[in-house]
């Protein structure tokens, strides 16, 4: 264009210079500013190369053969067989505003200390409470014929050495449990101070005596809670207890005798040396002659009998006779039972109505008579001979 204009100038007049100008001017706005249908295409260009490359890549998917039916099996047996990458951690939560504790379900606990509330459903209640420095527990056996408007007798078992409550209300073995619920009585069953301790009935027995344990006063309150919490015939209260439990209850006749109408002993002999009760109290003892533990004839067990220092245990006639003169009772007892396998005789004349009445089996050794055991006799039921003697009051 320069070298037409240079022409233009050279061989015409100023019309034809006129004329190149205009041409150049026209030339250049070409050059500068394209037609809008060319900024358009310009613009939409990316888009239709990215429209471009995307038709591209369906149609090679498309093309792509789809896997064969061994391949996808593999595949899913693959996913199965890898192990589960382990969830990461949850990140700790920045210390922030206090949050309300979430209530979790929890098993409450075995034994209540409300000793204050009324007792009206039937079954078992358990309470612990302090007494003499330690945590006593203790379990309520209360039938279904229960009723606050009639007061129920109470019977309050005690057992033997190393046991607890839960064995004492064991009802293959006792069945203290299923004569409550028969016969209406609210059944009691305390436990000994610690595992294996058993109670401080004198000179025995165990921990319970080397420390001088308060079995007494907490028995005794024991009593109390069960009057505060239910309608409690007081002139109807009885103990009974096996082994060295037998031994408490003998010391409980000894030292409460105005709270007990009657006491029941399985397996056990009194241990007491300071014995004169102000009352006289309904005294029923069940022995088997074969006794390994608390011999029938009396003295130390056969494990003991070498030891000096061991307790002298009082025989069993002599202490069935020791609380017939207790009881001012007459001399010579008379036979009232004598099957096979077992006798019982009693102790009449006795001042207030009391009884003394001595049961001896020929075997069972150191047992309830009656329960569900190995080697416990069954000539006779000590469930339903205490209960009979303590009914008859």
């Amino acid at each position: 264009m320069i070298l037409i204009g240079k022409a233009a100038r050279s061989r015409r007049g100023p019309l034809a210079r006129m004329l190149g100008v205009l041409v150049i001017a026209a030339c250049g706005l070409a050059f500068v500013a394209p037609p809008a249908f060319a900024q358009d295409a310009a613009a939409s260009a990316p888009e239709k190369k990215a429209e471009a490359k995307k038709k591209t890549a369906n149609k090679t998917a498309a093309k792509k053969p789809a896997p064969s039916r061994k391949a996808a099996k593999q595949s899913a047996a693959k996913k199965k067989t890898t192990p589960a990458k382990p969830k990461a951690a949850p990140k700790p939560k920045v210390a922030g505003k206090p949050q309300a504790p979430r209530a979790v379900a929890a098993a409450g606990p075995r034994f209540s200390t409300d000793t204050e509330s009324t007792i009206t459903r039937p079954g078992d209640h358990a309470f612990a409470m302090q007494h003499g420095g330690l945590t006593r527990t203790y379990v309520i056996h209360v039938p279904p014929s229960y009723n606050m408007a009639s007061p129920a007798p109470l019977v309050v078992l005690l057992h033997g050495g190393g046991a607890n409550a839960d064995l004492s209300g064991n009802e293959p073995t006792y069945g203290l449990k299923a004569k409550s619920d028969s016969e209406g009585f609210i059944a009691v069953f305390p436990n000994e101070s610690g595992k294996s301790s058993g109670w401080n009935a004198g000179d025995c027995c165990g921990a319970a005596r080397a420390r001088n344990v308060d079995d007494a006063g907490f028995i005794r309150k024991v009593v109390d809670n069960v009057f505060r919490q239910m309608s409690i015939d007081r002139s109807r209260i009885f103990i009974a207890g096996i082994s060295d439990g037998g031994m408490m209850a003998y010391r409980m006749a000894c030292e409460v005798p105005a709270l007990w109408k009657a006491v029941a002993v399985i397996a056990a002999t009194d241990r007491t040396h300071d014995c004169s009760p102000a009352t006289p109290v309904s005294v029923l003892h069940i022995h088997a002659k074969d006794d390994p533990q608390v011999p029938f004839a009396g003295a130390a067990r056969p494990d003991a009998a070498d030891k000096p220092s061991a307790p002298r245990a009082m025989s069993v006639t002599d202490t069935a006779s020791k609380w017939a003169q207790l009881d001012g009772c007459a001399a010579q007892p008379r036979h009232i039972l004598d099957k096979d396998g077992a006798y019982c005789e009693a102790y009449g004349y006795c001042r207030g109505q009391a009884e003394v009445q001595l049961c001896v089996t020929a075997t069972g050794g150191h047992s309830w008579p009656g329960g569900k055991t190995r080697g416990a006799s069954q000539a006779l039921s000590a469930t339903d001979l205490m209960w009979e003697f303590f009914n008859r009051r």
